[in-house]
């Protein structure tokens, strides 16, 4: 059985090898993760290439996400590098101060001070401490130390219920969306986005510096799990990130599973992607095992259907970069086998409003109800093959394309595997033929299976999918 679940893995110190990284791939890892917060524009093109050559000697398509640093709200500096609050003692967080002290700290976001108000609860250091606020001074926010701990330099800032006023795109990633087009990434994650024009934005700049690239929402604001938003951002973008460590500082822990729920069914619904990230197998950093909690943390994600499910730290600085993601493998593979195929249920509830859309839908039926091998998408931009996924048939979706970049995006899709085939427009029954014998190639069928197939005629047009051939191999 084939693993249907993404593997999302984040580069950094831990993985920043050529061999730990071919060994990772190997291992499951579907797409790699480059997070702009850290490095610069050399050190992601040195990185993408390093990924590209290792996925290259594997024989594996692997993506690549861009996953952008966004207004991130800090605390400045310390003198001392960190401090200790005291519940019920008095602090300031001050827009002008250069280097705090234990009575006040500077802060990078100087518009601040104007967007809280006395009443309003910050949380700090992803909601380790709690200070509610008095009033404000000018450039001062005076505030009371609900509940104290260790504050060091450049700590998150987060505010109760939302309501932060800084824009997603900041100056940086505006640059960072130039180097992710220059480098041909095929995903970039917008953070901390708050409606749907913060995606149209990214999307406008991703179109003007030449890139193809699909765009994913993190949601992780209050403002942004509220229905009528959510569904405007992901009518704006290509799927969305579960990114539950500020998502649940924002919005309480407890309400975050319920949301995960919701996005992700909301996303396949739309026809779009859902990616599940934060502290999935948090504990692998610096143990060779993972806690039976975290096991049910993923079986769960897949079991909501999920299309990846993301491995940030674990990957990027812990110890067992190539366990962690066998391990989440294992994990994603044993919940797979337990998923209901509800088809006759989902069929009910879709509208198909376009040709290629209701031969996607119809492929799913004919290739579930004829015991089908496999469904091959033959595709340009990999369309049919992401609706097809949407639904849970138990069969593989096979993309095969002579685009390089949508080889790379529909690595990312639940169930759909991508395959590079040579480009053929002389006629229908000659592509039928090549992919026929790439099929066997790689040992996917066997004579005598049934396989399903969707092509567009004339061939070579992108969204042109209008044809349904079931076919029985060597036949």
């Amino acid at each position: 059985m084939q693993r249907h679940t993404k593997i999302v893995a984040t580069l950094g110190p831990s993985s920043n090898d050529a061999e730990v990284l071919e060994n990772m791939i190997r291992a499951g890892v579907d797409v790699v993760r480059l997070n702009f917060s850290h490095g610069k524009a050399e050190d992601h093109a040195n990185r993408a290439a390093m990924v590209r050559e290792a996925a290259k000697r594997v024989g594996k398509p692997v993506a690549i996400l861009a996953d952008l640093q966004g207004p991130k709200i800090r605390v400045g500096k310390f003198a001392n590098g960190k401090t200790f609050l005291e519940k019920g003692q008095s602090f300031i967080l001050d827009a002008a101060c250069e280097m705090g002290n234990d009575e006040r700290v500077g802060l990078d976001y100087k518009e601040l001070p104007n967007d809280v108000k006395p009443g309003t609860i910050l949380l700090l250091n992803d909601g380790a401490i709690v200070l509610d606020v008095e009033k404000i001074i000018g450039t001062e926010i005076h505030t009371r130390v609900r509940q104290g701990g260790e504050l060091s330099n450049n700590k998150g800032i987060n505010q109760k219920g939302g309501g932060l006023t800084a824009p997603a795109l900041t100056t940086k990633d505006m640059e960072d969306i130039k180097t992710a087009a220059a480098i041909g990434i095929e995903y970039v994650a917008v953070s901390f986005p708050k409606n749907a024009a913060d995606m149209y934005m990214a999307r406008t700049l991703l179109k003007a510096a030449g890139s193809n690239a699909l765009t994913i929402a993190k949601i992780e604001r209050t403002e942004a799990v509220e229905p009528k938003v959510l569904r405007e951002i992901l009518e704006a973008s290509d799927g969305l990130m579960v990114a539950r460590g500020d998502l649940a500082v924002e919005v309480g822990e407890a309400a975050v599973p319920a949301l995960q729920k919701k996005m992700i069914k909301l996303a396949r619904e739309m026809n779009k992607l859902a990616i599940t990230a934060t502290q999935m197998m948090e504990s692998m950093i610096t143990s060779p095992v993972p806690t039976r909690a975290e096991v049910s943390d993923v079986a769960n994600a897949v079991l909501d259907g999920t299309d990846a499910v993301m491995l940030s730290a674990e990957t990027a600085a812990g110890k067992f970069p190539v366990e962690v993601v066998e391990t989440m493998a294992r994990v994603c593979e044993e919940a797979e086998k337990s998923y209901a195929v509800t088809l006759d249920q989902e069929f009910l509830s879709r509208d198909c409003t376009r040709i290629d859309q209701s031969i996607a839908m119809a492929a799913l039926f004919s290739a579930y109800n004829l015991g089908a091998k496999a469904i091959v998408a033959l595709t340009e931009s990999g369309s049919t093959a992401l609706w097809m996924s949407r639904m849970h048939s138990g069969i593989p979706i096979y993309a095969l394309t002579s685009q390089p970049d949508t080889v790379g995006k529909t690595a990312l899709y639940r169930a759909v595997y991508p395959i590079a085939m040579p480009r053929i427009t002389d006629s229908t029954e000659h592509l039928l033929q090549e992919a026929e014998l790439t099929l066997i190639k790689h040992k996917l069928v066997q004579p005598g299976d049934i396989v399903v197939v969707t092509v567009g005629e004339p061939l070579g047009q992108s969204g042109g999918t209008n044809s349904l051939k079931i076919l029985r191999i060597g036949a």
